[in-house]
This record gives structure tokens, sequence and C-alpha cells, in this order.
């Protein structure tokens, strides 16, 4: 055989503890649920018939605001609140107590007293109409014409009030305008003048367009001084080149350039020249004294004073004086020294123009400067002239346009649907809130009294109860079952077996299940065998004669060789449960009065049964005698298993003596008939006598109200093998 453990479910929810207690509990939280339902439709078919009128308002924009654009949002349908809606705000006007004081006044509506009905009185109900601008305004009343006459007087007084206040405010707005016009027209006209004088005094017309062009202009003048430097340096390079070959200080070049451009000092020039040829060629014929010799020195002489003079009136006496050798030159040096004096000017000139430049962007960087403060000023102006221009062609228009609604007839609503009687009574609040609270109030009792008589029962209720409370492991379930149902088949065992016996009397059916569960799973509960059974229970009724019975019967019936004790010797019940008469039993076998051999009922080759015997005067001194635990010691030699049916354990000792005798006990519980106060007695019995407790087997269970997890196996449905065990939550399977 090969054990397999898989941890089964570890715990139920509570809800499933909460409807088992109704399901148990059903009837009295019917019985209270029907009387609280019957009473609230009692109360309902007392009450009179009652008759709801309605009638609709339809709101419209108010022209108010729009035309006098003055103190605010006055009139206006709009709330201050941003996720408000307007129209509740006219419902709660609709409601007030002012109107409905006028509708009393108007109908002159009377108490059942004769005297003039108090406002809190009329239940008028108003509402917005979900995705519309309509009120719905409703009244109930137990007279129709007077539930229409309300809702429509009602009505047409908020509209008559509401165009009341709509033509005193509008007065009152034209009346603010024409206070307002004089001092709106006085400010344009300030502003006007100022902005004027602004623009004389600084002579301006646009100061944006003017800051933009003085930045566009900034920016040429910078292009352009950008290129006049770039020219200029291309030409002071080219200037300094050609200095370097005419080797001439910059004045001197302009100076030999005019001079050689100048008839009369190329004249004297060239006879200067002639005369100094002529004298290099005499003097080497004659020495220096020679008469030609002096001559032609002397005009040499004059002809040197003549040039100088024509040179410095050509150039000022105040030049420095130019060599004569500079004043004639060949072509391509004149040319060169041309060429350099128009370099020269030309340097000259863009040094001039870039002075210029320079001046021109810095007047367009000052004013550019100044013209924030300026754009500043006369934006301030001219906005104050636009607000001015602005609030006087409003004023004025706004006047206009009162002066036009004074005349009308102004209003945010209308009726767009009248109430009419009604013919049909209809079914209050009230009457709801009677059934619905009769519905409530009867479920809240009806549980209510169910979970308090539960409470006050103080009966293990469920096998789930039972196997917390004692704490030891659930070892089978024996469903609830009916003996007029069963199908006697009792041949095997005589005529005489009662049916209670049922797995004797019906083999393989739920019950005979039931019990094999129960066989198998003491087979698995301890790794040393069980052979001496006990069984018990804590209280009487609770069927663990019946449970030894059938148990004794489901071993037998495998083979093994059984013995069934009735050891309750004071309310002995196995002779009755197999037919036997009960002259010789256990009693007499220990004292020794009878033979065991002559003692025993054979039921069956496997079954036999040893009645209680004559009761003895003290019970509980044969159990605890050496005779029955050398009886016990004996018969285990002859039996494979021996199982004692013996007394509850409340009240009386003999189960708890004889469990230390024997293997171990088997505790019967079955819910609704064990009780706390006992289950304790028996849990404390037990622990003091140190027995070695198997386990617990719950009888009579109603498979409909308890847990079906148990019950698996009594489920037709189900198709698990018989050759799977639960214990205490966990599954074994053998083979």
């Amino acid at each position: 055989m090969q054990n397999i453990e898989t941890q089964g479910p570890v715990e139920e929810f509570d809800i499933q503890q909460y409807w088992l207690v109704l399901k148990r509990r059903w009837l009295i939280a019917a019985a209270v649920f029907c009387t609280s339902v019957g009473l609230s439709g009692f109360v309902v078919f007392r009450q009179k018939p009652q008759y709801q009128a309605s009638g609709m308002l339809l709101f419209k924009s108010d022209r108010i605001s729009s035309l006098t654009k003055a103190g605010g949002t006055v009139g206006d349908l709009e709330s201050i609140k941003r996720e408000g809606n307007p129209l509740e705000t006219q419902a709660v006007i609709v409601n007030s107590q002012p109107i409905l004081q006028e509708v009393v006044n108007t109908l002159d509506l009377k108490d059942d007293e004769g005297e003039p009905l108090e406002t809190e009185s009329l239940k008028i109900k108003v509402e917005p109409v979900i995705g519309t601008d309509v009120l719905k305004v409703s009244y109930t009343s137990e007279k129709p014409e007077m539930a229409a006459a309300i809702v429509n007087q009602l009505m047409e007084t908020y509209i008559d009030n509401n165009i009341a206040s709509n033509r005193t405010q509008v007065i009152a707005a034209g009346e603010f305008l024409k206070r307002r016009i004089p001092f709106s027209k006085r400010e344009l006209n300030t502003a006007t003048e100022a902005l004027r004088l602004f623009r004389l005094r600084h002579n301006t017309v646009n100061l944006t367009q003017e800051s933009s062009a003085a930045l566009h202009n900034i920016s040429k003048l910078n292009e352009q001084i950008d290129q006049t430097q770039t020219e200029l340096a291309d030409i002071k390079a080219q200037e300094m080149s050609m200095k370097g070959q005419l080797n001439l200080a910059d004045k001197q070049a302009l100076e030999i350039t005019a001079l050689n451009q100048i008839p009369g000092v190329q004249e004297v020039l060239t006879e200067q020249q002639k005369v100094q040829s002529q004298l290099a060629t005499f003097t080497s014929k004659y020495t220096d004294s020679h008469p030609i010799i002096q001559d032609f020195k002397k005009q040499e002489s004059a002809l040197a004073s003549l040039l100088k003079k024509r040179i410095e009136g050509a150039l000022g006496t105040s030049r420095q004086y130019v060599s004569p050798s500079n004043l004639q030159m060949g072509k391509i040096k004149e040319d060169l020294v041309g060429q350099y004096v128009q370099l020269s000017t030309q340097s000259q000139g863009l040094e001039n123009k870039l002075q210029t430049l320079f001046k021109l962007r810095e007047n367009y960087q000052k004013k550019l400067s100044i013209l924030p403060n300026l754009e500043k000023s006369q934006g301030d102006l001219e906005r104050r002239l636009s607000i001015a221009k602005t609030d006087y062609e409003n004023l004025v228009t706004r006047l206009q346009e009162i002066e036009v609604a004074e005349k009308q007839t102004i209003g945010n609503a209308r009726i767009v649907e009248p109430a009419i009687v009604p013919k049909k009574t209809i079914i209050s609040k009230m009457s709801l809130l009677l059934l619905g609270g009769g519905v409530f109030v009867g479920s809240l009792l009806g549980i209510s009294a169910a979970f308090f008589v539960d409470l006050i029962d103080r009966t293990l209720k469920t096998t789930k109860e039972v196997e917390n409370f004692f704490g030891y492991i659930m070892l089978g379930f024996i469903p609830k079952f009916d003996t007029s149902k069963v199908s006697p088949s009792l041949k095997m065992m005589g005529e005489n077996v009662s049916h209670r016996v049922i797995a004797a009397s019906s083999p393989r059916t739920a019950i005979h299940e039931a019990y094999q569960m129960l066989q198998a799973n003491l087979k698995f509960i301890s790794h040393k065998k069980v052979r001496t059974i006990a069984i018990t229970s804590s209280v009487p009724g609770e069927g663990k004669s019946e449970i030894a019975a059938n148990l004794a019967t489901v071993i037998a019936q495998t083979g093994q060789r059984v013995l069934l004790i009735d050891a309750d010797m004071r309310r002995p019940s196995q002779h009755h449960l197999w037919g036997q008469i009960n002259s010789s039993g256990l009693s007499n076998v220990i004292v020794g009065q009878d033979d065991f051999s002559l003692a025993v009922n054979k039921i069956t080759d496997y079954l036999s049964v040893l009645t209680a015997g004559i009761q003895p005067p003290n019970p509980l001194a044969l159990i605890d005698s050496e005779g029955m635990a050398s009886l016990i010691r004996n018969l285990s030699e002859d039996f494979d298993y021996i199982i004692f049916d013996t007394p509850p354990l409340t009240g009386i000792a003999d189960a708890a003596v004889l469990g230390k005798m024997v293997d171990g006990v088997l505790l019967v519980a079955r819910p609704k008939v064990v009780d706390s106060a006992s289950a304790e007695a028996a849990k404390s019995l037990l622990e003091r006598s140190e027995a070695n407790i198997l386990g617990i087997v719950a009888n009579a269970v109603n498979t409909k109200k308890d847990s079906k997890n148990y019950f698996y196996y009594a489920d037709p449905r189900n198709n698990q093998s018989k050759n799977e065990t639960v214990i205490g939550g966990k599954q074994w399977i053998h083979k």
C-alpha cells in the first residue's frame, strides 16, 4: 500500500457559515419577515389616495446682464460655483417662502382648523429636467383640483415676481448708466488730448515703425562700415607697397608730382641742365679760373636761384626745398608716383567716409535707446484712450438698449406645460418608503432573529463547529437517513437485526460508503495497528451504539474477525440492534459466572457480539478491574478487532477508564444534539484520562444544510474513486 498526502482545503469562508445558520433557522426568519411586510402593507392600505399634478417652466437667457454689463451678472442664470447648476438656484427661488406665501394668499388656502395654511406644509417638488433648461414643478394632494391649482399658481407667481424684479433692475441700470456716461466722456477727451500732446512733443507718429526703421538703418550702416574698412585696408596695403618702391615721403611725392607738371619749373630745370652739361665739357679743357668756366658757373647759379624761386612760388615758402634731381623722372616712376598719389587720395576719402558712417550709426543707436521708453509711454496713453473709447461706446449702446427694454416685459421663464387635473392616483413616496422599509426591516429583523436564536442555542450545530470545538481529527461523516426508505437485505444475519444496522441491511448505499470511509480512515491514522477501539459520545442520543454496530459490520465484511462488546452496562442497546437476548454477557464473563464461549453471539463467520449481560450494582468497578484487563488481553489473541460500545462521557467515567485499556477511543458527535457545555466536560474528561483519542465521527449529518465539502462520497454525480480517502482535510490514495 502506498500513501500520497495532498493538502486539502484549509478553511471555509465565513459567509458559508452564515448561510448555514439561515438555512437552519429559515422558519423564524421567514415568520419575522412576513410579519414586518404585512404590517407595512396594512399601513399603506389604510392611507388615502394621492393625486399628483405637474407643470413645466422653460428658462431662457436673461437679457438684463447683456444690456447693462454693470453690477456683475445681475439677473444672469449663472452659478457662482463653477460646478453649480443655475437651474437649481431657480428651483430654490420657485420654492421659496415669499413665493409660497403669495400662492397661499392668492388661493386662500386653509388648514383643517380653518386657519391660513402654513407655507411649510406645502411640500412642492421643484427639480431640473436633466439635459434641458426646464424646471418640473409637482405637488401631491388628496384633492386633484387643488394639486393642479397650486402648481399653476406657483408658476404664475414666480413669473410675475421675476418680471417685476427684472423691470426694477432695468430701471436701476438705466439710472446708473446715465450717471456714468459724463464721466466716461471726460475720460475719453482727457486720454485723446494726452496722446496728441505726447506725439507733438516727441515728433513721433508710429514708434514701432520708427524703431524698426532705426534697427534696419543700423544694420545697413554696419554693412557699409565693414565694406569700407575692407576697402581702406586694401588701399593702405597698396599705398605702403608703392611708398617703399619710390622711397619718398607722403607729402614729397605729391609735391614732386605737382612740380613736374609746371612748365616754368621744367623750362628753368632744362636750361640749368644744359649749362651744367656745357660746364662739364669746358671744365675738362680749362681751369676753374678761366673766364668761360666762371661765366658758366654764374649762369648755373642764376638758373638755380630762379628754379628755387619758381619752386617756392609753386609750393610756398614754408615748404621744404625739393632737390632738382627729383624734378625730372622717368615715365615709369612718374606713373608710380601718380598712382601713389591717387591711392593716398582714395585712402583719405575712405577714412572720411568711415568717420561719417560711425557718426550716423551712433546717432541711430542713441535714438534707438530712447525709443522703448517713448514706446511704453505712448502705449500706455493709447491703451488708456482705447479703454476710455470702448467704455464710452459700450455705455452709450447699453443705454440705448435699456431705453428700449424699459418699454418691454422682460422675464427669465415661461410656462411651457401648465398643470392639468390628475385623474389617476399615484403611489406616494411614503408608501414606497413604508413598503421598502417593511421589506428591509423585515429582512433585518428576520436575519437578526435567526442569528439570535442560533446564538442562544448552545448545541454544536455543524460538523465544522464540532471539529473546531474538540480539536480532534474528523475521521468520518455519517449522513442522516430514514430507515423507512431502506430496502432490507438481512438473509445473511437473520430477520431480527435492526434496520439501524444500515451497513448490513443496505450495502452499496451512501451510508454504507460512509462507514467504509470511516474504516479506511481508522486504518491510516497511525503506523501502529489499532485493534481495540472504545466508541463513546458526550451525551446520550448521539448514536454511538449504531456507529459501533455498523463499524463492526463493515470491518467484518472485509474478512477481519471482529468482536463487538456492549460495555454500556447501565443502558445496554446492542442486544436490541442484533435481536439477541441479554441474559448473559460481559458482566457475567468478567465475574466468572459464565464462560465467554457460551455468552458470545456469533452473527456471521467474521462478526461476533457480546452483549452487556446482567446489570451489576457498580458497573465502573467491573470496568476498572483486573478481570476486564485480562479479558481484553485474552480476546485480542482470537480477534483481529474488538469494538467496545461504552456509556456517554458526561457524568460517567466508564468510557474514560476503558479508554486507557484499549488502543484508542473514537468519539461520536451528533450536531444539534451535543451542547457546548457537555462537549467541554467530555473533552476535559478525555484529556485527564490521557486516553489515545483516535478522532471524531460526525453522526446524522444533514447533507443539505451542512458543508457539502464533507459529503462528496454521498453525491451520486461524484466520480471519485473508492480508493481515495479523506482524513482531516487531507487526501490519501491507497492501492
